[in-house]
């Protein structure tokens, strides 16, 4: 592997405000990336537990601190990093964001589809599917599922129309890529969880999304892969975090010991982003610690 493997690409990463998407613009900037930080919120998620339901805040509560793109910009000045604001369910947005990232960066290179929810994250109590409401299984699916797929349109779009990467790579290398797509699916979406029916289904669509569009625009030289992390130190698993019985059973859960760090799974992401990965696409790549093995 190289260093500044991702040496002036223009990457838009979605949810980029807090958690994952945060560490994955981080990490991209620091490989040399121009990082377009795309959310509905430019503040992070509020990581308080709620004191009434011992769960996670509902994601649109918010908490001060310094945004993404201030702190790239800060870290990484030739970054040239922006922050986006856009309802990644409604398709006008995802259109304006993209555009938004050409006209400041010239073309789009990376995109990252990592914003998501999991309403039941915060519920008070398990719920299984026939307790489930409509709303939250909308909410999921809107953010979790066509957030996504609005993502992989208007980005294809644009990566369609635009010159090649300038890979440097031998005539013997291959054909220059034209793009890299980078999904953030889930362990749930490849085996389930207790009371998480519609989070489950949300991230098992990506996954097989993520495949189709490989599939389909291999011959473009875009690549497509999913991320599939285990559990993870964000503001989403805060009742995991308790110092209890609820993780312990996590903790244990993991082979290699213990909740994983959003920067474990972010440098995996720079991999999938890179010419490293080159001729990989359509993988759903596990990130877990070992959790799907047992």
């Amino acid at each position: 592997m190289t260093s500044n493997r991702l040496q002036d690409k223009a990457a838009l990463i979605t949810g980029a405000s807090s958690g994952l998407g945060r560490a994955i613009a981080l990490a991209y900037a620091a490989e040399g990336a121009r990082v377009a930080c795309v959310d509905l919120f430019p503040n992070p998620r509020d990581a308080t537990l709620n004191a009434a339901t011992g769960k996670a805040l509902n994601f649109d509560q918010r908490a001060a601190g310094m945004h993404t793109h201030e702190l790239l910009r800060e870290r990484h000045p030739s970054s040239d990093a922006i922050f986006v604001k856009a309802d990644l369910t409604k398709p006008a947005d995802v259109e304006a964001a993209i555009a938004r990232v050409v006209d400041q960066f010239g073309r789009l290179d990376v995109l990252v589809n990592n914003a998501g929810i999991s309403v039941e994250s915060s519920h008070e109590r398990v719920m299984r599917c026939h307790e489930t409401t409509e709303a939250d299984w909308d909410k999921t699916l809107a953010i979790n599922t066509k957030g996504v797929f609005l993502g992989c349109k208007y980005g294809i779009a644009q990566m369609l129309k635009q010159q090649p990467l300038d890979n440097g790579h031998a005539a013997t290398a291959g054909p220059p890529d034209r793009g890299f797509i980078v999904n953030t699916a889930s362990i749930q979406g490849l085996v389930a969880y207790y009371g998480t029916p519609a989070y489950c289904a949300s991230k098992g669509a990506v996954v097989q999304l993520t495949k189709q569009i490989a599939l389909d625009y291999a011959k473009d030289r875009i690549h497509c892969n999913a991320l599939c992390p285990g559990f993870v130190n964000t503001p989403m698993t805060l009742n995991h975090q308790d110092a209890g019985p609820a993780q312990a059973a996590v903790d244990a859960a993991h082979p290699l010991g213990g909740m994983g760090h959003v920067e474990d799974v972010a440098r995996v992401a720079v991999f999938l982003a890179s010419n490293d990965a080159r001729w990989v696409t359509g993988h759903p790549m596990v990130v877990d610690g070992g959790y799907t093995i047992v």
